[in-house]
């Protein structure tokens, strides 16, 4: 079964593709990462410990959602498939130095992390069962005052994660299952929905809860197999990471002549996946980042907790599959038939023999069941949002929708839905830096309160009565006045 769109549709789609990622998007996710850094003097270096500082006590929450469990539920949605095939196809597409890009875009994306989810913290709304909610539909509405724009914003959020990409990710799913195990895709979308459904139905805390318990597990597991291959290849190394190095730079290419356009290879690739692996800056991890209880009780916490997401998704997740593919040797790059999962599923078979190609398969299943319960929380905060006063009923609608679209993509070839969810993640994408760019002084004039009270040996705490151009935004259940004197 083919889900396609009619031609002219098609062809809108894939233009307006060609325009958000190879140009406009790229340009724009890189320019905000650097002038949040240069803005914060290299927040991501000089607080690179602090965010671990903080990891430690982020577990502790009053009943709600914990800054660890709102983490998890970001890193759920971040690490999927593309931590395994996004990187083999930056590889095979832009060679070894994509990877040295890959880090750039990450390094620079951590501050975008800070101040996006920074801004989703000051801006929460009390969600009434001691957690909250928030993310950019709320800090447009409520730091911009422009609600059709945050309208606008969670339309485009619902489709994309909410629906499109959880189709993906069950199709994902059930192909791997199908090649590993001989499993039916349908019966593997039966799966999925019986197990799906009662995450769900539980709400944001039962997501929070399973993300707890299930990422960590995952990516601990995949990266001690990945420092097995190193350990196993240690001699290869310091070569390998000289190739990453030199193709980076187009040195291996330069007596060719081609150096230039190797270069260029390396960097787009690097930075798409990159973006695509990370999504600092696409406004989805702020869904996550806005509903936890933090500690310190000030927004900056969560913004420093959700650097480290972008830190472990792409400079420790996906620079272990890199070195999985890259050690296997040259060779492999060499078919045209393998440019994605199968290039990851081969690399690992290489290093470990045939039960590789099923670890890969057994990581992929866990690492798209998290995206998947995690994009649907992100679209319940949204649809929230719309809704207001009829959102229980709407909250069921989506429930359903999500469920028939994990089906769905579990036996149907997706064809033009794909792309259709690159063009509305593109849109939410635009919109969502144009807004932390315009907000960016909120979060710098956070950092800077937090960064005081740090200093003179005190435990931040937010009091909204210090900044009168945010005191009357943010919603006073969620962060009530405090008039303590520090």
């Amino acid at each position: 079964m083919d889900f396609s769109l009619p031609p002219l549709i098609t062809s809108f789609i894939d233009r307006g593709n060609g325009l958000l990622w190879g140009s406009v998007l790229i340009y724009l996710l890189i320019g905000a990462g650097l002038y949040f850094t240069v803005m914060t003097r290299a927040i991501q270096v000089r607080y690179f410990g602090h965010m671990f500082k903080l990891l430690r006590s982020s577990r502790q929450s009053s009943g709600g959602i914990s800054s660890f469990q709102a983490l998890s539920t970001s890193l759920a949605a971040r690490v999927g498939t593309g931590n395994l095939a996004g990187v083999a196809v930056a590889i095979y597409f832009g060679g070894p130095g994509a990877i040295f890009w890959m880090w750039m875009t990450a390094i620079v994306g951590m501050a975008t992390s800070f101040v996006e989810s920074t801004l989703a913290q000051a801006y929460k709304t009390d969600h009434g069962d001691n957690t909250f909610r928030g993310g950019p539909a709320r800090y447009i509405e409520r730091g911009l005052g422009m609600r059709w724009l945050a309208v606008l914003f969670s339309i485009c959020l619902i489709i994309a994660f909410g629906l499109a990409f959880n189709s993906v990710q069950a199709n994902s799913i059930a192909q791997a299952m199908e090649q590993a195990f001989a499993i039916p895709t349908w019966v593997m979308g039966l799966v999925l929905m019986a197990v799906v459904a009662p995450i769900i139905f539980g709400g944001l805390k039962s997501i929070a809860k399973v993300a707890e318990l299930v990422v960590p597990l995952m990516a601990l597991l995949y990266l001690a197999l990945a420092l097995v291959v190193v350990a196993l290849n240690i001699g290869d190394l310091p070569a390998a990471l000289s190739t990453i190095i030199k193709s980076a730079f187009g040195i291996e290419q330069a007596a060719g002549g081609a150096v230039g356009y190797a270069v260029s290879q390396a960097i787009i690739n690097g930075i798409q996946r990159g973006l695509f692996s990370n999504e600092a800056g696409m406004g989805s991890a702020p869904n996550a980042a806005a509903t936890a209880s933090t500690r310190p009780n000030h927004p900056a916490a969560q913004g420093f907790i959700q650097m480290l997401g972008v830190f472990i998704d792409t400079l420790v997740i996906c620079t272990a599959t890199a070195a999985i593919i890259i050690m296997a040797g040259p060779e492999l790059l060499a078919g045209d038939e393998n440019n994605g999962i199968q290039l990851t599923q081969m690399a690992l078979s290489s290093h470990v023999g045939d039960w590789g190609g099923m670890f890969v398969a057994i990581a992929i299943l866990l690492f798209a069941f998290t995206s998947v319960i995690a994009n649907y929380s992100y679209g319940e905060s949204n649809i929230e949002y719309l809704a207001g006063r009829r959102a229980p009923m709407a909250v069921l609608v989506y429930r359903l929708a999500v469920l028939a679209m994990v089906m769905i993509g579990s036996v149907a070839s997706l064809g033009a839905i794909w792309n259709f969810a690159d063009l509305s993640m593109g849109m939410m994408a635009i919109i969502n830096l144009v807004a932390i760019l315009l907000l960016s002084p909120v979060a710098f004039a956070l950092f800077r309160d937090y960064d005081e009270q740090l200093k003179a040996g005190k435990e931040p705490v937010f009091d909204p009565s210090r900044f009168p151009k945010l005191k009357h935004k943010v919603d006073p259940k969620a962060w009530p006045a405090r008039h303590d004197k520090r």
